[in-house]
Order: structure tokens, then sequence, then C-alpha cells
């Protein structure tokens, strides 16, 4: 691996969004409208029986609805997304992915009924790569990202303008596994009057803020911060690049170490099979392949040269058999 510090530039990147709230908050209809004003083409993993196609007289997108929610599924269809060129991909919730049919909590329950000794510790180091590649290919998701998240609620209660005691419904962190915020730049708490509080930002202008029923603006302002910086290679390009007949191994090589700088190892991609697969694993098989021909063809010159060599001693052999015959 190279260590060697450069200097550090800032590029155009694409949104990393989460969005948490209460059931009722409308973080599926702010998903959409913030969907709408990054890019031209939506797709929507639906987790909640197909409610979001109610909005579909206001936006559109494409879903595809889901029924159980295993880790590996999700990395599948945003492979399938990714290659059919999505400019934003919504998952409308990633909660589901923790704690629906298939998801995280479940697999890990299994996992240590399966292993027996270690209870769920074993299950939880069984489980925890398939998380971990979940999240990394939704980090490296070549377009926009938006993921909803529920969180659960309780009552509390505060005095209206009237002064009167009155319940108030608030929403508590979100159902995913602890520190998931960290993941993404841009979090916004929603509750149940749609006002979104950015709760956590690495875009200084969005930092703190309050949107009341928060609207095409606030795209707007993600893609101002967004788009500051120099152009940056994107998924497709690298696969692109990986995928091109003339590609070398040295080259090959060189084009897997700008993807993980990039941290573009664990984008999900499809192959050349329609199967999914990481960016990294599809450069390094690429790569193995580019390895392979040059040896093949080393060894095939090399015969060549050999038998070039062969041929031509066997002429001299022959010119003076003929010259000695003609002396005599």
């Amino acid at each position: 691996m190279n260590l060697t510090f450069t200097t550090a530039t800032k590029e155009q990147a694409k949104a990393r969004i989460a969005l948490a709230g209460p059931t009722g908050s409308g973080k599926t209809y702010t998903a959409l409208v913030t969907a709408t004003g990054l890019g031209e083409r939506v797709a929507l993993i639906d987790t909640e029986h197909g409610s979001a196609a109610k909005y579909a007289d206001e936006f559109a997108f494409d879903t595809l609805p889901l029924t159980t929610f295993q880790p590996t599924t999700l990395v599948d269809a945003l492979a399938v997304a990714a290659h059919d060129g999505y400019d934003v991909m919504i998952v409308d919730s990633l909660s589901h992915f923790w704690s629906g049919t298939g998801g995280m909590l479940e697999q890990v329950d299994n996992a240590a009924k399966r292993l027996g000794a270690g209870g769920s510790f074993a299950g939880w180091k069984e489980a925890r790569p398939q998380e971990r590649a979940m999240i990394d290919a939704l980090l490296a998701y070549p377009g926009h990202l938006i993921v909803t998240m529920r969180t659960k609620t309780e009552y509390v209660v505060e005095a209206d303008e009237r002064g009167r005691k009155v319940p108030r419904k608030i929403g508590l962190k979100p159902e995913q596994r602890e520190g998931i915020e960290y993941e993404f730049d841009i979090v916004g708490d929603l509750d149940h009057e749609n006002t979104l509080v950015i709760s956590k930002s690495r875009a200084k202008p969005l930092s703190g803020t309050v949107l009341h029923t928060p609207g095409p603006e606030f795209a707007e302002a993600v893609l101002d911060w967004l788009e500051a910086g120099k152009p940056a290679l994107s998924v497709s390009d690298y696969v692109t690049a990986a995928t091109a007949p003339g590609a070398g191994h040295e080259e090959l090589r060189a084009l897997y170490e700008e993807a993980r700088r990039h941290n573009l190892l664990g984008a999900a991609v499809l192959d050349d099979r329609g199967e999914t697969c990481t960016l990294g694993q599809l450069i390094v098989r690429h790569g193995t392949a580019a390895a392979r021909n040059r040896v093949a063809e080393d060894v095939e010159s090399g015969a060549k040269r050999e038998n070039g060599a062969k041929r031509e001693n066997g002429t001299e052999r022959e010119n003076g058999t003929e010259r000695k015959g003609k002396a005599a």
C-alpha cells in the first residue's frame, strides 16, 4: 500500500443524505422533493408496502417494492440501479434493513442459533460483513443517495401558546445501528409538522438549518455545495476503464489504487455476466486476467523466437552440408 501524503483538494461529489423521523413526519415526501431537485431519473426502493406510489401523481420516479430486507438484497438493487444509470437513489426506509424481515437483527439471530457457542457475539461476528458491504455500496453509489430512517417515538408534555399543558409526539434515535448518522454528509430530523432540522452537515451553509415543509430550495443548497470543486471520476468511469479491452495489468493496478483513495472499491456493480460484485472485485478480476494474458503472450512470443532460432540454425546446417557436398 502506498502511504504517500498528497495535497487535499475538494472534488465534486454526490449527495449522501439521511432523513430521520417518526411515522407521519413526511420522510418519503421530503425525500422525493429533494431527489427531484437533485437529478432527472429517480429510483426508489420501497419497503413500506408500496406507499411511495401514492405520490406518483406529483413526482416522476421508478420504484422497486421489497418484502424481505436482507442486506445483500439492497446491494444487488444498488448494482442494478447503478447499471441502469439512475441519477438519484432513495432507500425508503433503511430501517427495514436493520429490524425488518431478513434484516441485520434477524441475520445476527439466525447466525447465533446456527453457530451455537458464542451466542449473539458470534452472530454479530458472522453477520457484520454483510452490513459493512451494504453501507459501502450505499456510500459508493454513483448517483445521489437519500435514505429515510424511522425513529422511535414518545410523548412529552409541553405548554402551548396559551400556556396549556398538551402532549406532543417526538422522535428519538433512528431504528438503525448506533452511529449510522456518521456515514452521511447531511442528516436531517423531521417532526410531525414536517419541519426539517439539519442535525449534522459537512456542508457549512446547511449546518443547523431549520426548514418548515422543505421544498426545492433544500436540493438547490445541497447542489451548490456539492458542485463546488474539481470534477471527479464516477463509478461508471472506473467500470469503463476496468473493462476496456486493452487495459493492462499495471494500468488496472493503478486504477484500483485510485478507486481505493476515493473510497469506491465497495461500490456495487454488475459484471459482464450480470452478477453483482464490488468495483474492487471487478478491477481485480480484469487485472488478474490481464496478467495471465501477458504471461501467455510472453510464453507464445518466447516459443516463436525459439522456433525461429531453430529454423535458422537448421537452415545454416543444411546450407553447410550442401556446401560440403559441392566441395567434394
